[in-house]
């Protein structure tokens, strides 16, 4: 292993785990971020995290529908293990969408298999604590895109649970990749910018008297976007579609190819059967989709609370067209994105980016 990245950054504190790096690589599903990338950022000294959503799909545990449940709760087992044994000092993180069907039983595999901490979001995860409550080292870390979904989870923690986040995620959906937390017509709202938002997150903690550090995502890609967000009071950053482009990535290579040499322009918003709109890069499946061309409408696996597909025959089946497109399928996958797509240059190396990101500044 190479030597540590050395950084005047400050080291991140989340409950009872401290990161070197204040950076945490978000989760992207399905197994975009497995093992692999999540072990290979952890032994960096950074935060590595697995996307829990259908990781059952890409695993021998499945063959036919009636699997799916089972065949997620054992893979996810598998890749915290694999991603532990790379970083076995390391801290391994698992993201877990309130969205899916199988939110609790993912929660609760990954605290009893020892992931470090639960990031949850795409709803309000309200009832995260009483799933990990035998497992009180797991940290818990809602993702939140105002101060009222702030306030609202930590007054509701506080009384029915007796506890706080230890950190709360920020995402602003103008910039985020993947699901986003909020409804189509209110993408482009400038009060759910970072640079509104997390200076009244700080301001709401610290009126409250509550130590709970506030992480950035959405739009971050170098040293200089980290430095201006613990300038608004952040304590650490999330970063998702920057470590796409990595060896260490999980995905088929042709998956990472499709965000390389675009442009801003290449990024979309498409309507997840979720009942939530979703960043994505501009690709031949998109195009059939916008263009009511012909896409996969069969529910094989019921992975979401709510779904258009399932529930009214329209749209189109989320969990075929993300596993599509981490197989590297460039025509019938859905590939998503942040805004920052058209940055990305070449494929390197997770230590490259970090030691980027991290190398002492005067």
């Amino acid at each position: 292993m190479a030597e540590p990245i050395g950084t005047n950054l400050p080291p991140l504190k989340i409950g009872r785990h401290v990161a070197r790096l204040p950076i945490i690589q978000g989760g992207m599903g399905i197994k975009v971020s497995g093992a692999r990338l999540a072990g290979a950022v952890a032994r960096e000294g950074a935060v590595g995290v697995i996307a829990a959503v259908a990781l059952g799909l890409s695993s021998p545990y499945y063959k036919k529908k009636s699997d799916y449940f089972n065949a997620n709760k054992l893979a996810l087992a598998d890749e915290i293990a694999m991603a532990r044994q790379t970083a076995p000092d390391g801290i391994i993180g698992v993201n877990c969408m309130v969205a899916i069907t199988d939110h609790e039983a993912m929660v609760r595999t990954a605290a009893e298999n020892g992931a470090d901490l639960i990031i949850s979001g795409a709803g309000l995860p309200l009832n995260l604590p009483v799933y990990t409550r035998d497992h009180p080292d797991c940290a818990l870390l809602p993702i939140v895109s105002s101060e009222k979904a702030a306030r609202l989870i930590c007054r509701r923690w506080e009384h029915t649970h007796g506890r706080l986040p230890d950190a709360l995620v920020v995402e602003d959906p103008n910039t985020a990749g993947g699901h986003l937390g909020v409804r189509r017509q209110e993408l482009g709202n400038p009060d759910y910018d970072l640079e509104r938002v997390v200076p009244e997150i700080v301001a709401y903690l610290a009126e409250e008297g509550f130590d709970i550090p506030v992480l950035s995502a959405g739009g971050i890609w170098d040293r200089s976007d980290i430095d201006h967000q613990f300038a608004l009071g952040a304590r650490g950053v999330q970063m998702a579609t920057r470590f796409i482009c990595t060896h260490e990535c999980d995905a088929d290579d042709a998956f990472k190819a499709q965000y390389l040499k675009r442009k801003p322009s290449d990024v979309v918003i498409v309507d997840s059967p979720a009942g939530l709109p979703g960043r994505a890069v501009s690709s031949a499946f998109v195009e059939r989709l916008h263009g009511h061309g012909k896409v996969e409408m069969q529910c094989f696996a019921n992975c979401l609370r709510k779904c258009i597909c399932r529930d009214e025959k329209e749209t189109f089946c989320i969990a075929h067209a993300l596993n599509q497109a981490q197989h590297g399928n460039v025509q019938d996958g859905l590939f998503f994105t942040g805004t920052n797509l058209y940055r990305s240059e070449q494929i390197v190396s997770v230590h490259e980016i970090l030691t980027e990101l991290c190398a002492p500044r005067g």
